[in-house]
């Protein structure tokens, strides 16, 4: 795992890039010219230290810099004949280039962002991988090209402009949607793209090469045996070249749910000894107990952390900050603490990501198995609408009665607002207190909604695409990837194997979510696995204290910020609105209203952090 940057037309400092990223890469760090090319990387070693310095250069034309791991790279090497002097993945990379040129990115597994530059056709070439594990940024005014794996680095290089117009999906999200950024001219590659560019002209050609949304129109008829075995086959891959593509040891993340622990049970298979960590929070649901029951069934080396958030009032801005954009996931702060105590023990962890959202694990998923809200129905959108006026606002966001309203609200709803109300669900409902900017973001998410909800899939389907397009890739695998390297730790997620992403997508809605059950099929194979009492617990995660936070320990640092009179807040949402919040004087859900306003403090957090007030 590490970090790199690049310019053309640009001088590069690398001192000013180890500052900013050395996290990334501790162990060595080392930089490539080449006329107006120069690259900058820095190492975590975790596969062949001695032989995977970087950048890599090939036959005096190629040289290469590159943040991931691909988990069969041995099995590449092999079967395409590549002649490679080390055992580093970097180089079968390169050599997959070198010979099939893009068509290589189609026989990957693995999570990767990566640059490779050709002097003979003076170009650059670009790729991510397909869920968009590894992040990497892109500045082209076609004067100069700067890019890099985390905003904070490029920024450290040049000062880019904010760019207002690209704030309405971080409103109505809490995330910045997919490509876009706070800045003019830099984008996100978008996950399964790549992208040539010019060193010349610096003119981009791009190509989308891999669509989850092409799996989800295929039409799967395995029975649900065949399908469980399947699975069952490509998660024990999965796991097995996870845990021996690093000659560092592999530990794994051990929660109380069935996503975790199927990967830990399948891992201790692999490796008897493997050390597992489970955590618990303050004031939070404890999952010790149940995880310590897959740790003892396996023997695992076991640890068991117990975690406060007695110092969050002088790590939030920090941790915040680690994004280098505003970002609102709240689960960024016990992910964080969580990233930082495993490192004591391990460089390279396993985690259950993807499982949720590739198997239907949200409670959000059930009733779209039963009815696509997705589809225009004019006569229950006006029954619902009328509906809510006399409903009263639930006050308990896990009760019954919150699930009925969230249900009905989402029912009166039309267009990509059913989506975002049936998600994150952020400031929908007051949306219209956003400031009106030129919203290309927005309207991108709108197209592709459109295409999603168009197609002839079930509303379940439809929800999922939308889910990995959206949710995952524009908020979840950016809260993993930051909070794991923030601290020099690797994260892996066996769900977001190659396999799986293929695979999964066809399969019948009913081996997803059977009555009110979700995630069907992974607890059927989870029976073989972990102890019964694991099987039927209801998902969790970290459960924030968000409400307890906005009313109590940062309640005068939020006012501060939000108040403040250079805050930046107000050229997005309006300040009466603002304000209303503040002082509890709109009817609103008290969870919702803590996660306006957490959304908005973690803007100013990001402003002040670049715009010293």
């Amino acid at each position: 795992m590490c970090g790199f940057a690049g310019t053309i037309n640009y001088p590069l400092n690398g001192s000013a890039v180890e500052k900013s990223m050395f996290h990334r890469g501790p162990d060595e760090q080392n930089g490539f010219s080449a006329g107006n090319v120069n690259f900058y990387h820095l190492r975590l070693s975790i596969l062949d230290a001695a032989g995977g310095k970087q950048p890599m250069e090939s036959e005096g034309r190629y040289a290469i810099v590159y943040n991931g791991q691909i988990y069969n790279h041995l099995e590449l090497r092999k079967t395409h004949r590549l002649n490679c002097k080390t055992n580093s993945d970097t180089e079968t990379l390169l050599q997959l280039y070198i010979k099939y040129g893009s068509q290589m990115l189609n026989l990957l597994d693995g999570m990767f962002a990566f640059c490779v530059y050709d002097k003979e056709l003076s170009k650059l070439f670009f790729a991510r991988d397909r869920a968009g594990e590894k992040p990497l940024y892109i500045f082209n005014d076609k004067k100069k090209l700067i890019f890099a794996s985390e905003l904070n680095c490029l920024k450290s290089i040049f000062k880019p402009d904010i760019d207002l117009e690209n704030f309405a999906s971080y409103a109505r999200l809490g995330v910045f949607y997919r490509k876009f950024t706070p800045y003019k001219n830099v984008t996100e590659i978008e996950p399964g793209t790549s992208i040539e560019i010019d060193i010349n002209s610096l003119e981009e050609k791009k190509n989308r090469w891999f669509n989850i949304h092409d799996y989800y129109l295929k039409q799967n008829n395995d029975s649900f045996e065949i399908a469980s075995g399947n699975i069952e086959h490509i998660l024990q891959k999965s796991i097995k070249s996870r845990i021996e593509s690093s000659d560092l040891e592999v530990g794994s993340f051990l929660s109380g749910g069935i996503d975790s622990g199927l990967v830990t049970s399948i891992a201790a298979g692999i490796n008897p000894s493997i050390k597992t960590f489970t955590v618990a929070f303050d004031g939070a649901y404890n999952e010790i107990p149940l995880a310590r029951l897959v740790a003892e069934k396996y023997q695992t080396n076991h640890t068991e952390i117990s975690i406060s958030y007695d110092d969050l009032i002088n790590d939030v801005e920090k941790i915040i900050g680690n994004y280098g954009e505003p970002y609102f996931d709240s689960s960024a702060i016990p992910s964080y603490y969580v990233s930082r105590e495993a490192k004591k023990y391990v460089t390279v962890i396993l985690n259950g990501d993807g499982a949720d959202e590739m198997f239907a694990g949200y409670r959000r998923y059930v009733p779209f198995a039963k009815f696509d809200f997705f589809k225009t129905n004019k006569f229950r959108r006006s029954l619902t609408s009328a509906a809510l006026k006399f409903l009263p606002t639930p006050t308990d966001k896990k009760s019954k009665y919150n699930f009925l309203y969230r249900l009905t609200d989402l029912a009166s709803k039309s267009g990509l607002e059913t989506y975002l109300s049936a998600g994150i669900d952020v400031i929908e409902g007051f949306e219209q207190y956003i400031i009106p900017q030129s919203t290309a973001d927005m309207q991108d998410m709108r197209n592709l909604y459109n295409t999603i909800v168009s197609a002839d899939i079930s509303g379940l389907k439809k929800l999922m695409n939308l889910d990995f397009d959206i949710n995952l890739v524009s908020d979840l695998l950016v809260k993993m990837d930051i909070a794991t390297m923030a601290n020099s730790l690797e994260g892996r997620s066996p769900f977001l194997c190659k396999e799986i992403l293929e695979y999964c997508p066809s399969l019948k809605d009913d081996f997803k979510i059977k009555g009110t059950t979700t995630k069907y099929i992974l607890r059927e194979i989870a029976r073989k696995y972990l102890p019964a009492q694991l099987i039927d617990e209801p998902k969790r995660g970290f459960e924030v204290p968000l409400k307890n936070w906005v009313n109590g320990v940062l309640k005068d640092m939020l006012a501060d910020y939000i108040l403040s009179p250079s805050a930046f807040n107000p050229l997005i949402i309006k300040k009466s609105f603002t304000i209303k919040l503040l002082e509890n004087k709109i009817n609103i859900p008290a969870e919702k209203r803590a996660k306006i306003l957490w959304m908005i403090f973690c803007m100013e957090v990001w402003y002040k952090k670049n715009n010293i007030y």
